[in-house]
């Protein structure tokens, strides 16, 4: 019988794997090892079969039959659909959550496209890119939809990871900015609209890079 030990060790077990899949230090097509991943955290099979299932809920793993679990790919089709996904849900999110973005939450997610701008490398401007989303979006108060948002955004950082190359620069975010813009003069619809366009973009091309860095006389 499932204990809440187990479910607690399942949820840190599959953010260990999530981040590793994620990230690429664990590639497409990987076989995991139930048994390996039990010796590793020191676990039963029970809380790993388990972080197995909500990974795979998650779309960062299959499972087959006789063959067991294995990381997901993904193809541009996928890349789109997330894209596609994305899009419409956080647009949604954020007609719910505009009534209750105060002006220190408007300065908290302007830190973060800061952030962003300063990054030193992929991971963290990923990082501060899903803070700035995270932070206009969580107003909503809506956890189920919150909860598949994060999903996608975990799966747009895993095509992001997986298109990127070692020399990093910065991106500007000029769509971040005009967002922020929108949402300051209380055009709610105007910030859902550039917010959908803004994500949409990683679907028309088919991969997840971070936009390259314009010049700083066409900044927002």
């Amino acid at each position: 019988m499932k204990t809440i030990q187990d479910d607690t060790l399942a949820v840190r077990i599959g953010r260990a794997l999530a981040e590793r899949i994620i990230s690429g230090a664990i590639e497409p097509g990987a076989k995991l090892r139930q048994d390996h991943v039990a010796a590793e955290f020191n676990a039963s099979h029970v809380p790993v079969r388990e972080a197995f299932r909500r990974l795979e809920a998650q779309g960062l793993v299959v499972s087959e039959p006789r063959r067991g679990v294995r990381v997901a790919g993904f193809s541009p089709q996928e890349v789109r659909e997330v894209a596609e996904m994305r899009a419409s849900l956080e647009s949604l999110a954020l007609r719910h959550a505009f009534p209750h973005l105060t002006p220190a939450i408007l300065d908290a997610a302007e830190a973060m496209v800061r952030a962003g701008d300063q990054a030193g490398s992929v991971q963290a401007w990923e990082e501060a890119n899903r803070a700035f989303h995270r932070t206009i979006l969580a107003p909503c108060a809506m956890p189920r939809l919150l909860g598949a948002i994060d999903d996608l955004q975990a799966a747009s950082a895993r095509f992001l990871f997986s298109g990127w190359r070692a020399e990093w620069d910065a991106p500007t975010d000029r769509d971040h900015r005009a967002i922020l813009l929108a949402l300051r003069a209380r055009d709610g619809e105007k910030a859902a609209t550039i917010l959908a366009r803004h994500v949409q973009r990683i679907g028309q091309s088919g991969h997840a890079s971070p936009p390259r860095r314009p010049l700083r006389a066409n900044n927002l």
